[in-house]
């Protein structure tokens, strides 16, 4: 069973244990206790759905170098304003350095690029009144400056009760990030460090990337 059963169990007893302070004759402080019971129910279901976590997806990995630095490919039709911060937060997290550059025939020096593109949707979160954009999908890709795809991954955004819709970018984003630069997709740090073991036996002088 996936870690989003005890979320759920949880919303399940925050609504019992208001139907039974109902049923008691309890009281909220409030001009509308009902209101605010709906309202607190509901804020509890929407935690637990925020929270569940976000996973990449067909991640392909060929063996290479660990990467310690690399070029970011800033991507002007990806309108999610906090994507790149999303991605060098998450790459630093895997001590690998990054810079932006706009223009890719300008920066000979880059021996490796990242190629990202992301796209929203909009919907309304609910107990909010206007619809707001999130990430339904991201692609990103490992690139030499030759053109030797080293690596890439996805993330899609998980449906059913276990969404993930209303994550940040950065939660969204950093599990893909993980798999991008260790080919250890939506494992703990102890299995990226055996895949990161594996790595090392063909390039012994290297650093892992966990």
């Amino acid at each position: 069973m996936k870690s989003s059963e005890p979320r759920l169990c949880r919303v399940v007893l925050a609504l019992g244990t208001v139907a039974a302070a109902l049923s008691g004759g309890c009281s909220i402080i409030s001009p509308w206790p009902a209101w605010e019971v709906v309202k607190g129910a509901g804020a509890v279901a929407s935690l637990a759905l925020e929270r569940a976590d976000s996973e990449a997806s067909h991640t392909v990995y060929h063996a290479h170098a660990p990467v310690r630095e690399l070029c970011i490919a800033f991507n002007p039709q990806a309108e999610v304003a906090d994507m790149v911060p999303a991605l060098q937060q998450s790459l630093r997290r895997h001590r690998v350095d990054s810079r932006v550059y706009e223009d890719l025939q300008q920066v000979p020096g880059c021996k490796v690029w990242l190629h990202y593109a992301a796209w929203i949707a909009w919907d309304t979160q609910p107990l909010t009144p206007l619809p707001r954009p999130y990430i339904s999908a991201a692609a990103l890709t490992l690139r030499t400056a030759e053109g030797q795809v080293l690596s890439s991954s996805h993330y899609v955004m998980a449906d059913g009760l276990r969404t993930d819709k209303w994550a940040t970018t950065r939660q969204k984003i950093a599990p893909v990030v993980t798999a991008l630069v260790t080919g250890a997709e939506n494992v703990g740090f102890y299995t990226c460090l055996n895949v990161a073991q594996r790595a090392k036996e063909e390039f012994p002088h290297d650093p892992n990337n966990c």
